[in-house]
């Protein structure tokens, strides 16, 4: 039988011919993890995250901790997805801290939040009341990180038949999670924080504006009053010498 023999030159071009000509899959990830206390907005913990993406993670990046700041003392959503395009942020909020996570839109939001309910309650039995302390620097708890880098590889693969799983159990129902936009959260917060400013400087003015006013009423009694009182004076101190000095 006649066989024909292509070098092997040839046969690897083929090769990587077919694996080009296949469809691209695009695999949605987990981008990004912080760890913030409500309270006063200290990060607390973050993940390690590739350094090829920084710069275009950055912004999103800033938008989390801007948001870690408009949350103290609001009557905020415990859960909640905020679009920060073209990424998604899910947090949540248990026992004054807030568990964010970004991640690509296409990331299921069920695992999502399955993933952030897993590191708050890991957190919790770590450090418990230690988030509260007073006079923690930012990122106190960085050795969380190794915890955050095991918890994140199990969910970085949607397709595992653990996630799936997840993706299938109605305990977590993402459907009454309000989804908004992140500008608009931030702008609200600003706008809080700004009429709480502006609240504090009309008080201030207020009371500024009293004493100028009680300043005022006195000189206008001195200016009114003020003669009169000082000849009254005279003439019963010109009595008196008469009266009793004089004499």
């Amino acid at each position: 039988s006649f066989k024909v023999k292509f070098p092997s030159f040839y046969l690897i071009q083929t090769s990587l011919l077919l694996k080009l000509s296949q469809p691209f899959t695009f695999i949605a990830m987990v981008r990004s993890i912080m760890i913030g206390r409500v309270n006063d907005g200290l990060p607390l913990a973050a993940s390690m995250d590739d350094g090829n993406s920084e710069n275009e993670l950055a912004q999103c990046k800033h938008n989390a901790r801007s948001l870690f700041r408009t949350l103290q003392g609001r009557n905020v959503e415990p859960k909640c997805s905020l679009q920060s395009p073209p990424f998604i942020i899910h947090y949540i909020i248990d026992s004054g801290v807030c568990y964010l996570t970004i991640c690509d839109p296409q990331y299921p939001r069920k695992l999502a939040f399955n993933l952030l309910d897993e590191l708050a309650t890991e957190f919790k039995n770590q450090y418990g009341s230690q988030t509260y302390a007073q006079g923690l620097r930012p990122y106190a708890f960085s050795k969380f990180d190794s915890t955050i880098t095991k918890v994140r590889k199990r969910y970085m693969n949607t397709r595992t038949q653990e996630n799936l799983v997840k993706l299938q159990d109605d305990l977590q129902d993402v459907t009454r999670i309000m989804t908004k936009n992140i500008e608009e959260m931030l702008w609200r917060g600003d706008s809080l924080d700004r009429m709480s400013t502006m609240s504090d400087n009309l008080r201030g003015e207020t009371q500024k504006y009293k004493q100028m006013a009680r300043k005022m009423n006195l000189m206008a009694l001195y200016q009114k009053y003020g003669p009169l009182t000082v000849v009254g004076l005279m003439i019963m101190f010109v009595l008196w010498l008469r009266f009793y000095v004089w004499n």
